[in-house]
C-alpha cells in the first residue's frame, strides 16, 4: 500500500489516577525527521519512543506531543539538602565572627536559604511508567499510519489517472512521429520542383536529405524508455511500500524523455502533445514529493 507524508494519530488512556495524550503530525519531508516534545518528567523515555516511532514511520517532517498528568496524591516530596544548609552556616558564622556580629541564625531562618528543602516529583516506577506511555505511543502512532494509508490511496489513484493521460500522449506521438518523413519529403519534393522549375528531380539526392531529417526527428527510443518507466510507475504503486525516493526517480527519468523529445520535434502537434507531456509529468512530481 502507499502512503501519504501527511498523516495526524492521537491517543489518550488513563490509569491510577494518571493520565497520557499522544498527538503525531506529520508533513513531507526528504528524510526522517522526528521532533517530540514533553514533560521533563518523562524526558528519559525520549530514546524509547523515537524508537517505537521509526517502526511505523521511515519519511516525513514528524511532530510528536506528549502530555502527561499525574492526580494521584504522592505526587511531589521536600527533599532536604543537609550539605547546603551546612555551607550556608558555616559562612554565616564566618561572618559574624570577622565582622563581630551577633550570630542570630535560628532554624527557622536557615531554611528560607534557596536549596535547602526542594520539592520533587515523587519517581513513579519506570518499567510500569514505560509500559503505560508505550500503549499511548503505539495507539496514536496506528491512527497516524490509517490517516496517512488513507490519504496514500487517493494518491495512487490521481497518479495512476494521470499515467493513463500520459500514456495516451507518448501514443499518440508514437502514431504521429513515422508520418513527419513522408510529410517533409511531400514538402521537400514540392519545393524543389518549384526551384528547379521543370527539371527533374535527383530522387537519390532526395532520399538523403528525407534519411537525415527522418534521423534528426526519430523519438522511438525516446518512446520506448518513456512507456517502460510508465509501466515501471504503475508496477511500483501496485507494489507499495516506502516508494517516495523511487518515484522521483522514475518521474525524473520520464522528465528527461520528454525533454529529449521535445527538443527533437519538428511538428506542431507533437510539440504540443510534449509540452502536454511535460506538464503532466510535473505534476506527478508534485504529488510524489507527498508519499512516504
Amino acid at each position: 500500500m502507499i502512503k501519504s507524508m501527511t498523516g495526524f494519530g492521537r491517543c489518550e488512556a488513563a490509569w491510577d489516577n494518571r493520565k497520557f495524550t499522544v498527538e503525531i503530525k506529520a508533513v513531507n519531508h526528504r528524510y526522517l525527521d522526528v521532533n517530540i516534545k514533553m514533560p521533563k518528567a518523562l524526558n528519559f523515555f525520549e530514546s524509547a519512543v523515537r524508537a517505537e516511532l521509526k517502526k511505523y514511520i521511515s519519511r516525513g517532517k514528524v511532530d510528536v506531543f506528549i502530555s502527561y498528568e499525574d492526580l494521584s496524591e504522592k505526587t511531589s516530596r521536600v527533599r532536604y539538602n543537609r550539605e547546603v544548609a551546612e555551607e550556608y552556616l558555616k559562612y554565616l558564622r564566618q561572618m559574624a565572627e570577622e565582622f563581630e556580629l551577633e550570630n542570630d541564625i535560628k532554624v527557622s531562618g536557615l531554611s528560607r536559604f534557596p536549596e535547602v528543602f526542594t520539592l520533587e516529583e515523587a519517581c513513579a516506577d519506570e518499567e510500569e511508567l514505560w509500559k503505560e506511555l508505550r500503549k499511548v505511543v503505539v495507539g496514536a502512532s496506528e491512527m497516524f499510519v490509517d490517516s496517512r494509508i488513507a490519504e496514500g490511496e487517493q494518491l495512487k489513484k490521481d497518479l495512476l489517472h494521470k499515467l493513463e493521460a500520459m500514456g495516451k500522449m507518448t501514443e499518440f506521438i508514437a502514431e504521429r512521429s513515422p508520418l513527419l518523413a513522408a510529410e517533409y519529403r511531400h514538402r521537400l519534393e514540392e519545393r524543389m520542383r518549384e526551384l528547379l522549375a521543370d527539371a527533374t528531380v535527383e530522387e537519390s539526392r532526395l532520399l538523403t536529405e528525407v534519411a537525415v531529417f527522418a534521423d534528426k526527428v526519430c523519438v522511438d527510443e525516446e518512446i520506448v524508455r518513456l512507456r517502460s518507466h510508465t509501466e515501471t510507475m504503475k508496477s511500483v504503486l501496485t507494489e507499495g511500500g516506502a516508494v517516495g525516493r523511487k518515484l522521483d526517480f522514475i518521474a525524473q527519468e520520464m522528465n528527461r524523455e520528454a525533454n529529449t523529445i521535445l527538443s527533437k520535434a519538428n511538428d506542431l502537434e507533437i510539440s504540443n502533445c510534449a509540452i502536454e507531456l511535460k506538464t503532466e509529468i510535473e505534476k506527478i512530481r508534485e504529488q510524489i514529493q507527498n508519499i512516504e
